[in-house]
């Protein structure tokens, strides 16, 4: 397929024809590829035309939530993993321009690259013909993500850390995380975390990277201790 070809099927997922195709092709164009005419500039402005966007969507669908249950659901939707997660859901990667050595290594993959070019996107969509297409394309493509928001935005870390906090005197330390294993070639790493919290047992998680597998243990962990508890209150209460 020709360049302009992948182009114009490009714009056909966004639903936009650019009237400045340029801004598009340095959109996709990753540092690697070009240091001059790379997509970097376009990320910076990209990141503060999501960041807009989400908060304005954020303000009209909680008019209930206090300003701090809306910062943890901001933060949630514009971090890396949540640009990545759209960039994937609308086939970006297989578009985007990388040096060979960067593309062998996974870089179609890489959660930094995917999210880095979702931002480039963003921002080319809105120099290229103003702020309602950009609008458009982020509550297009964080649907799903928006649909995943709670009321309790803390993750899976975060939780087992306050756990374990709130029954320090029961000298139980911070939680622990160890690398069990990690596998797969580097373009594609597969990671086995295992945590532990003193007088606890352990969980182990996996994922993608190692912040992923982290959060997978610790989510395991909560659960065994969640179960744990309600054991612990229907023996109370047969007792009883």
């Amino acid at each position: 397929m020709t360049e302009p070809a992948r182009l114009a099927e490009l714009e056909k997922k966004l639903g936009h024809v650019f009237a400045d195709r340029k801004l598009l092709e340095r959109a996709l164009t990753h540092a690697s590829a070009s240091s001059i005419a790379s997509n970097e500039r376009l990320e910076f402005l990209g990141d503060r035309v999501l960041g807009l966007v989400i908060a304005q969507m954020l303000f009209s669908a909680y008019p209930e939530d206090p300003e701090g249950l809306l910062a943890l659901k901001y933060n949630a939707l514009v971090r890396g993993e949540a640009c990545a997660a759209a960039a994937e859901s609308m086939g970006l990667s297989e578009h985007m321009v990388l040096a060979s050595s960067e593309a062998a290594s996974g870089g179609r993959q890489k959660t930094a690259i995917l999210g880095g070019t979702c931002e480039a996107l963003i921002a080319a969509l809105y120099l290229d013909a103003g702020f309602e297409p950009a609008r458009n394309f982020i509550a297009r493509h964080w649907e799903r993500a928006f649909a995943e928001l709670s009321d309790d935005m803390r993750d899976p870390k975060t939780m087992l850390q306050e756990w374990a906090q709130s029954r320090s005197r029961a000298a139980r330390g911070a939680p622990e995380y160890r690398l069990v294993r990690r596998e797969g070639p580097d373009h594609a790493p597969h990671f086995v975390v295992e945590v532990s919290v003193a007088g606890e047992s352990t969980a182990l998680g996996e994922g993608r990277s190692k912040r992923e597998a982290q959060q997978a243990a610790a989510k395991a962990m909560l659960d065994q201790l969640g179960r744990k508890e309600e054991l612990t209150a229907i023996s109370r209460e047969d007792g009883g």
